[in-house]
C-alpha cells in the first residue's frame, strides 16, 4: 500500500498568496482550519496538487519551479467545503465545472460551482470564483443567471463576495448571505437586522465596501436609468446615514429600516425610503434644496439599489467610512476633470500628523473638495478631546472649507454637518475672488475670522477686500489646471507681478499659494500640494523668492509618481510653510526637512496596493480595513523627530 504523502497545505498556501499583487485572498476563510480541510501534496518534483473535495481527483495548484499557481482552485475548494459543512448542502447536490449553454447551444462554458435543487436536475445556486476582479465576476455571474435560470448566485475571490437572488423575472436583489439548505432566499431577507449586526459584520470584514457596491450598482442598474448617479446615490446614502443614526439613538430595538422587505410593493418601498431621506434632511439641514427632495430612482431599480446598500455600515466607529464613501462618489463624477485630483487619504494623514493641529486652532481648506483635509484634521484633534460635546463644538466652530464646485461642497458640508451635529462652516465661494463674497452664505462667518488692524484705514480696506485672515492652519490641494488671465483678479495678487509688471496670465495654483498665505495669521502654518515644477524650474524662481520672503519652509515632500493615478501622473510635492510673524529677522540659512516617497500605495494603473503578511493574507487594521502599503507614515515620523531636534514651536 503506497505511503500517503505529507500534507503541505500551509506551506504552499504561503507561497501562492504571498504576492502583494494577488487579487485572491483567504480573508473570508479565517474561521476555517484550512490545513485540516485541504490536502495539498507534492505529486511531481516541485509540482503540487490538491485532492478535490467533490471529484476525488488530483488538481494542480502550484509549480514552484515556474512560479505558477491556481489560487482560484483553492477558493473553489473552500467554497465547496462551506456549502457542504456550513450551509449543509449534501455533496450529491454540488457539482463543479458544470456545463452551461448560452444562446442556441452556440457556446458552452462551465460554471465553477453549482448547487442543485433536491431533484438534482435544476440549478439552485451558481457560483463564480475564476474571475478575481469584482466587476468581471459580477458580469459572469449575471450571464449564468440568464443562461441557467438559477435563482441564487454568488461570486467570491476569497477577499470579498456578492450574494444575489433573482426571483425570475423580477429584479436582482442582493442577499446578506446564501440560504442554508433548509432556507429560501425570502427567509434570509425576512430576518430583522439590528445596527449591532451591521457593526459586527463591519469589524469582521464581512461588510461590503461602499465603493464595491456602487460599482456593482452602476453595472446592474444606475447607468441605464438616465439619472444623475451622484445625486441619487448621495440621497440614498444620506437616508441610510439617518437610518443608522436612528437605530442607535431612537429605536428601542435598534433595528434598521433601510432594507427591502419580501412582499413589499415598489411604491411602498419608495415611500418608506423617501421618509427616511426627509427625516435626514430635517436632522441635517442645509444640503438639499426644496427642488432636491425627490428620490428619482424608483421601481425595480430602487429595489435592487436598496438591497445592495442595506448590509454595509456607514457610521462605523467614526466618520471615516462616510468620508471614504463620499470621496469615491466625487471621484466617479470628475475623474480628474478641471485638474481636480482629490487627495488620497494617506497623503492627507501625513500632512495632518506633520502640522499636528491643536484643539484651540482654527483650520481652513480654501479648495476643500470633498473635505478630506478637514475631516482627517478633525479626527486628529478628536483624539485629544475625549468628551463628545467638545468634539462636536470643535467640528462646528473650528473647521472652515471653501469650494466653488457644488457637488464637492455638498459632500464636504454633509460630513461636517453630521460631525458638528447640524452646524458647519463649509461654503460655496470663490477663494481667489473674495470681493465677490458679499451677500453670499459664508460672508458673515469669514468676517469673524478676518484679521484686524490698529490702523483704521488698513482695517477698513481689509474689511472690504476680505484679504487677510487669522487662521492657524491651512491645508489644501488646489486645482492645477487652468491659467487665470482676468486683470481684476491678477491685480489682487503680488505673485501676478514679475519685474514690477502685471503678467498676462498665471497658473491658478500659484494664486492659491499666495491666497493661502493671506488666510494665515502671522506664525500660522500650511501644507499645500503643488506640481514639482513650482519648486525646481527656473521660470518659477521669482515665486520661490516670494515664498522665502513670506514664510519659513519647514519641509518639502516629493510624492510618488503614482499618487494621483489613474487621474493623472503629474509629479507633485507637498510644501510645508510657517508664515513669518513680521517681527523676527529672516535667517539666510536654516535646515529644511526633505523626503521623497518611494512607496506611494498605488500601482501604475492607480489601483491601491495593500500590505500582506508572511502568509500572503491582507493585513487589516482594528476596524477590519485593509492596510495600504505606503511609506508616508514613516516620512511623518521622521519629520516629527526633526521638528523636536530643531525645536519647531508647534
Amino acid at each position: 500500500m503506497p505511503t500517503k504523502k505529507p500534507n503541505r497545505t500551509n506551506e504552499i498556501l504561503d507561497k501562492i498568496f504571498k504576492d502583494a499583487e494577488m487579487k485572491y485572498s483567504l480573508q473570508e476563510f479565517q474561521d476555517i482550519q484550512i490545513e485540516k480541510v485541504l490536502y495539498i501534496f507534492e505529486k511531481d518534483k516541485g509540482r503540487y496538487y490538491l485532492k478535490c473535495l467533490k471529484r476525488e481527483k488530483d488538481i494542480f495548484v502550484h509549480d514552484e519551479n515556474k512560479n505558477k499557481s491556481q489560487p482560484e482552485e483553492i477558493i473553489r475548494q473552500l467554497w465547496i467545503y462551506k456549502l457542504n459543512k456550513i450551509y449543509k448542502y449534501p455533496m450529491d447536490r454540488i457539482a463543479v465545472e458544470y456545463p452551461v449553454w448560452f444562446g442556441s447551444k452556440v457556446e458552452k462554458r462551465a460554471t465553477d460551482i453549482v448547487v442543485f435543487y433536491k431533484n438534482k436536475d435544476d440549478a439552485w445556486i451558481v457560483g463564480e470564483v475564476k474571475k478575481p476582479d469584482r466587476k468581471d465576476g459580477l458580469k459572469q455571474l449575471k450571464a449564468y443567471f440568464h443562461a441557467e435560470g438559477a435563482p441564487v448566485g454568488f461570486w467570491s475571490n476569497g477577499q470579498s463576495h456578492i450574494f444575489l437572488f433573482r426571483p425570475w423575472p423580477k429584479e436582482i436583489t442582493a442577499l446578506s448571505d446564501i440560504p442554508h439548505e433548509w432556507e429560501k432566499p425570502e427567509d434570509v431577507m425576512k430576518k430583522k437586522t439590528k445596527i449591532d449586526e451591521l457593526e459586527v459584520m463591519f469589524r469582521s470584514g464581512e461588510s461590503p465596501l461602499l465603493k464595491d457596491i456602487l460599482t456593482d450598482l452602476e453595472d446592474i442598474v444606475l447607468a441605464r436609468r438616465g439619472v444623475d448617479v451622484f445625486e441619487e446615490a448621495f440621497k440614498l446614502i444620506f437616508a441610510k446615514l439617518y437610518d443608522e443614526w436612528a437605530a442607535k439613538n431612537q429605536r428601542p430595538d435598534r433595528s434598521v429600516e433601510f432594507r427591502v422587505k419580501p412582499g413589499e410593493s415598489h411604491e411602498d418601498l419608495h415611500k418608506r425610503i423617501t421618509e427616511l431621506f426627509h427625516n435626514a434632511i430635517e436632522k441635517w439641514p442645509g444640503i438639499f434644496g426644496r427642488d432636491e427632495r425627490e428620490i428619482k430612482i424608483q421601481g425595480s431599480a430602487l429595489w435592487t439599489t436598496i438591497s445592495h446598500l442595506q448590509n454595509t455600515l456607514l457610521f462605523a466607529s467614526e466618520l471615516s467610512v462616510v468620508d471614504e464613501a463620499f470621496e469615491f462618489l466625487i471621484n466617479k463624477v470628475y475623474k480628474g476633470e478641471k485638474g481636480q485630483y482629490f487627495t488620497p487619504r494617506h497623503v492627507i494623514k501625513m500632512c495632518v500628523r506633520m502640522l499636528d493641529p491643536k484643539p484651540a486652532e482654527k483650520i481652513i481648506d480654501p479648495a476643500a473638495g470633498s473635505g478630506g483635509f478637514l475631516i482627517l484634521a478633525m479626527f486628529h484633534v478628536w483624539e485629544k478631546l475625549k468628551e463628545k460635546v467638545d468634539q462636536v463644538r470643535y467640528a462646528s466652530e473650528s473647521l472652515y472649507g471653501i469650494d466653488f464646485d457644488e457637488k464637492a461642497q455638498k459632500v464636504a458640508k454633509a460630513i461636517m454637518l453630521i460631525a458638528g451635529d447640524g452646524s458647519s462652516n463649509i461654503f460655496r465661494l470663490n477663494s481667489l475672488e473674495p470681493w465677490t463674497w458679499k451677500g453670499e452664505a459664508g460672508f458673515e462667518a469669514f468676517g469673524r475670522m478676518r484679521a484686524r488692524y490698529e490702523d483704521e484705514k488698513k482695517d477698513e480696506e481689509n474689511k472690504e477686500e476680505m484679504k487677510d485672515f487669522k487662521f492657524d492652519i491651512v491645508m489644501t490641494n488646489p486645482p492645477f489646471a487652468g491659467d487665470i488671465d482676468e486683470r481684476e483678479v491678477l491685480r489682487f495678487y503680488d505673485v501676478a507681478r514679475k519685474n514690477n509688471k502685471l503678467v498676462n496670465k498665471i497658473g491658478r495654483h500659484i494664486l492659491f499659494l499666495e491666497r493661502c498665505l493671506h488666510f494665515l495669521k502671522p506664525g500660522g502654518r500650511m501644507a499645500i500640494v503643488l506640481p514639482q515644477g513650482v519648486l525646481n524650474t527656473s521660470s518659477m524662481k521669482y515665486i520661490r523668492e516670494y515664498l522665502f520672503d513670506k514664510a519659513q519652509v519647514l519641509a518639502v515632500i516629493g510624492l510618488h509618481g503614482n499618487t494621483f493615478r489613474p487621474h493623472a501622473g503629474v509629479k507633485t510635492s507637498v510644501l510645508f510653510l510657517k508664515k513669518w510673524d513680521g517681527n523676527e529677522e529672516i535667517p539666510k540659512d536654516y535646515p529644511i526637512f526633505m523626503a521623497v516617497s518611494k512607496k506611494g500605495g498605488k500601482d501604475n494603473s492607480g489601483d491601491y496596493i495593500y500590505k500582506k503578511d508572511a502568509s500572503g493574507n491582507f493585513v487589516h487594521d482594528v476596524r477590519g480595513r485593509k492596510v495600504l502599503d505606503h511609506d508616508l507614515d514613516e516620512v511623518a515620523d521622521e519629520f516629527i523627530k526633526f521638528s523636536k531636534t530643531e525645536k519647531l514651536d508647534f
